[in-house]
């Protein structure tokens, strides 16, 4: 179970990061909110992209990461983006573990599957299983105002990391 913290801005510089080793493979993503807060996202290979989105300066996305994983001590701070989403209109994204009965760590969104959610894995192949007690992206629309929440999902994502 991986502990998701996220932090939402606008792409202000894009840098290849670690240029000795693997040059042009890993990226810095810098970003700023609106409260003009900045962080770095270390992007790598292994970095989800939701929709394969590629990601350009002044574009707002979300990047997400292990909370639970040692950062370093600088400003701004620095962090290993294990999702990026590109902001949608009309669409929201959920990245966080959910338990058997489909709702978040944080107690905020029950998941309810219809026969037209698709569940895939990263690589795009679906899911033979049932997708509770896992990490997983969860795109989504219009949701109950119940606590918690509760929607119907469009696409489920399944996280295979390796903790799980």
């Amino acid at each position: 179970m991986t502990n998701f913290y996220s932090f939402h801005g606008t792409v202000t510089a894009i840098s290849d990061f670690n240029p000795g080793y693997n040059q042009g493979c890993s990226k810095l993503f810098t970003l700023e909110n609106e409260l003009g807060s900045i962080v770095n996202f270390v992007v790598t290979p292994s970095t989800y992209f939701v929709d394969h989105e590629i990601v350009l300066v002044g574009d707002r996305v979300t990047g997400y990461f292990d909370g639970d994983l040692p950062a370093i001590l600088i400003y701004p701070p620095q962090y290993q983006a294990l999702v990026m989403v590109k902001d949608q209109p009309d669409q929201f994204t959920k990245v966080d573990h959910f338990d058997n009965q489909l709702v978040s760590s944080d107690g905020e969104l029950k998941l309810n599957l219809s026969p037209y959610t698709q569940i895939v894995l990263t690589n795009g192949q679906l899911l033979s299983k049932y997708p509770g007690n896992r990490d997983l992206i969860v795109q989504y629309g219009p949701t109950t105002r119940s606590i918690p929440a509760q929607t119907t999902p469009y696409r489920i994502i399944v996280l295979c990391l390796t903790s799980q």
